[in-house]
């Protein structure tokens, strides 16, 4: 017949590899959304400079323009020929400047999208970090318990286990 001593070890060592189970799939969701997070800042800088130089260009357009409108209104008389071409050019520059301004309506709004991915990336591995957290603490608390026969250190690691729980399910569900 097995004894209670050896029932609670088979306990304690089984509850000790689940938990290491458990350290280990965390670990590799901490590093998942960690690395998503990483990953999508440098996707939202790309884009956040695409931006910057699709302003850039659209606000050259805009003093050409200004320019050009300068000098059209400053000369008088001009050839019909002349004048429509100041008419096209500054037609052309108008239409580059609605251009580049929709462009950079779509660049920003691909850009706060990445925002959000990383955001919730960050909060995510932060969470799964949490949460690995309480499970080497359970872990290590189940070692000693095994070491020194402390039922009650092993009873504390299982408590520990709670603060696991939530965190992972936080990751996964974001409850705040």
């Amino acid at each position: 017949m097995v004894d209670l001593k050896e029932k609670w070890q088979g306990w304690l060592a089984l509850s000790t590899a689940i938990m290491a189970v458990l350290a280990a799939l965390t670990t590799l969701y901490m590093g998942k959304y960690s690395s998503r997070a990483i990953m999508s800042q440098g996707q939202e800088s790309d884009q956040w400079a695409f931006y910057q130089a699709k302003s850039i260009k659209g606000h050259t357009f805009e003093v050409n323009l200004k320019v050009l409108e300068l000098q059209y209104q400053a000369q008088k008389g001009l050839p019909p020929e002349v004048a429509a071409e100041y008419q096209k050019t500054m037609k052309k520059y108008s239409d580059e400047i609605k251009r580049y301004d929709g462009e950079k309506k779509e660049i920003k709004d691909k850009a706060e999208g990445i925002a959000k991915v990383k955001l919730k990336a960050q909060e995510m591995g932060g969470d799964f970090a949490y949460a690995l957290i309480f499970l080497q603490i359970a872990l290590m608390l189940s070692s000693i318990a095994s070491l020194t026969k402390r039922h009650y250190l092993w009873y504390i690691a299982l408590i520990c286990n709670i603060g696991w729980l939530f965190f992972f399910l936080d990751a996964w569900l974001l409850f705040y």
